[in-house]
């Protein structure tokens, strides 16, 4: 028989109540006190904590404080991955994010979810959908994205989306629910 914590790394409903899982999230609360009380300034204090509390980070790790998480563990960036201040993410299944990937502030990753029927949610299970963004991302601030969504290299998400749905390479989206505002050329110069 599997474990809660089993049934939740796998996506299947589970109980967060359960010991192991409140242990590892009073673990991950400990964590980021260290982390939220870090002196302005002390790059390689806050890295040290990160290293502890995510499952990988990359290096030129970036992260403006306070931040929020469920465990941690679940949580994998890549290098030069930078976080704005009051950053949210919900890990209870991975969240990955790739290289030179940006988020202003405010921003929340949802992998966590609950059952759409109301008999089952009020038994108190929940479940998790991965969510994966690429490299050289931009997440403005104020931006929510979704649980099991997945975000394409070099894309944008305009500040104060809601991304429910996957979002291709090279495309700006924006709104709530968020759309595919205009593609991204490449080639083109910044102004």
């Amino acid at each position: 028989m599997k474990s809660e914590k089993e049934k939740m790394l796998s996506g299947e409903l589970y109980l967060a109540s359960d010991k192991t899982l409140s242990n590892d999230r009073f673990q991950a609360r400990q964590l980021l006190k260290a982390l939220n009380n870090e002196r302005p300034g002390d790059n390689e204090h806050t890295y040290n904590i990160v290293k502890k509390l995510f499952n990988r980070v990359g290096k030129d790790f970036g992260l403006e404080p306070p931040f929020f998480c469920d465990y941690g563990y679940n949580i994998s960036v890549g290098d030069q991955v930078f976080f704005n201040f009051n950053c949210v993410l919900l890990d209870i299944t991975p969240i990955k994010i790739g290289n030179r990937s940006m988020f202003g502030p405010g921003v929340h990753i949802y992998s966590a979810t609950h059952p759409l029927d109301a008999k089952t949610r009020s038994s108190l299970l929940e479940f998790g959908k991965p969510v994966t963004i690429g490299d050289d991302v931009w997440v403005g601030g104020g931006a929510i994205i979704c649980p099991g969504v997945n975000i394409g290299d070099r894309s944008i998400v305009a500040a104060g989306a809601v991304v429910t749905r996957d979002v291709p390479t090279d495309v700006i989206v924006g709104g709530n629910p968020a759309r595919i505002i205009k593609d991204i050329d490449q080639k083109e110069k910044m102004a």
